[in-house]
């Protein structure tokens, strides 16, 4: 599967771009994870999208960018990681998140990312540096935990 990505700010969303993310996101995070919550948070015009398109230009995986302090004081941050189940297995999340952590030194610089990751998905997180703060809570019903990725990661 041939997967390129793409990272642009609200403004420049297409409408097409704009349903097929928040469709995935409530594929995922909604219907799979049985997890009702409000996914549009008023957050989306603040952050850069970053999106992994097949070549049929289907949206397999797809990422939340904020500069520093938007979402997290004192940090840049990645939120709202999914990925397509018809993706899944192929390695598109660790290539989302590598592309994520690219796009967000490049956009806002060599900062600290901070993440809301669920608990579940420590360990892969801590594959790309991040590491827990030892602060979880629970968030839409699921256990969640903070991780932190230095610089110099």
């Amino acid at each position: 599967m041939k997967i390129t990505f793409k990272c642009v700010p609200f403004e420049q969303l297409s409408l097409t771009e704009l349903y097929k993310a928040m469709a995935l996101r409530q594929e995922v995070f909604v219907v799979e994870q049985n997890c009702p919550f409000v996914d549009a948070d008023g957050k989306d015009p603040l952050a850069w999208h970053c999106m992994g398109l097949d070549e049929n230009g289907e949206l397999m995986a797809y990422t939340r960018l904020f500069d520093l302090s938007v979402y997290y004081n004192g940090y840049t941050s990645i939120g709202r990681v999914v990925s397509s189940s018809k993706a899944r297995g192929t390695g598109i999340g660790k290539l989302l998140m590598q592309k994520s952590i690219e796009y967000c030194t490049e956009l806002f610089g060599n900062r600290p990312i901070k993440i809301g990751a669920q608990k579940y998905l420590e360990q892969f997180y801590e594959s790309f540096g991040f590491k827990s703060t030892g602060e979880d809570y629970i968030e839409d019903g699921i256990l969640h935990t903070y991780m932190i990725r230095d610089v110099s990661v």
